[in-house]
């Protein structure tokens, strides 16, 4: 997304604090070409923001209640330019590897900021490239390795629905998608079926076809289909085609 024709640049704020706003609205207010669209005080508040009034630049903090900025970031896309924020190294370096525009920490000093900006407008004017990579790839390559995921953000328009992903039944792969099936309901999420893989436990979720992960706990039994192949059958009566490298897995979970 590029700035307006008259060099406007729209902006969002999210933080959870009112007094890391203050000091980005201040640092802001020196800068005729900036239009501040939004405030927002926690994640949802930030994915609605963006899908209604499509900003083109979001000051994102990462340590939010409700959703963090990594999940924020796996919902809004990769069309806008977004300069994380953050109190901790750590956090810091994890948004730099997901190709963040640029980062802050916290305390932010005024020169680190005008920096930061400074290299938001070059990405907005086309300068340095921006992510080609879908956005919850981004996040998932955010997270540590030892760090698994606890609940799925998916986004419906402007609504956030979070599935918790001890009620996640199975997932099933389409295309570039990854339907998520919990409580009898679907959602679609733009991600492949092999981050969210990695992004689960693998003591609670397996592999069981190219196109299917499984919750194990989900797994009443197995039974043949055809002479070569298995469906594995839920407690909720759905029936999920196991590969033969599935099946030797599986087979090895259900007799322990």
């Amino acid at each position: 997304m590029s700035p307006d024709p008259n060099g406007r640049i729209r902006v969002a704020i999210v933080d959870d604090e009112d007094l890391a706003r203050q000091v980005l609205r201040e640092y802001l207010s020196s800068h005729p070409e900036i239009e501040i669209v939004a405030e927002c005080a926690n994640g949802f508040e930030a994915v609605k923001a963006v899908a209604e009034l499509k900003p083109d630049l979001v000051f994102l903090d990462i340590q939010m209640p409700k959703l963090d900025g990594f999940e924020v970031l796996e919902l809004i896309g990769n069309d806008t330019a977004v300069v994380f924020i953050t109190a901790h190294d750590n956090f810091a370096i994890r948004a730099f590897e997901v190709h963040a525009t640029d980062y802050l920490l916290k305390p932010v000093s005024a020169a680190r900021f005008e920096a930061a900006l400074q290299r938001a407008k070059e990405r907005l004017e086309g300068k340095s490239p921006a992510a080609a990579v879908a956005p919850a790839e981004l996040a998932a390559a955010a997270r540590p390795a030892s760090q698994h995921v606890d609940r799925i953000p998916v986004r419906d328009g402007a609504r956030v629905s979070i599935i918790p992903v001890a009620k996640l039944d199975y997932v099933e792969a389409q295309d570039d998608y990854v339907a998520l099936v919990s409580e009898g309901k679907k959602h679609l999420k733009q991600q492949t079926i092999a981050s969210l893989e990695a992004a689960l436990d693998p003591s609670r979720f397996m592999r069981v076809h190219r196109s299917y992960i499984v919750n194990l706990e989900r797994v009443a039994k197995i039974e043949p289909y055809s002479k070569d192949s298995h469906v594995a059958v839920l407690t909720t009566g759905a029936q999920l085609p196991v590969s033969r490298a599935g099946y030797a897995r599986l087979r090895e979970f259900l007799d322990r």
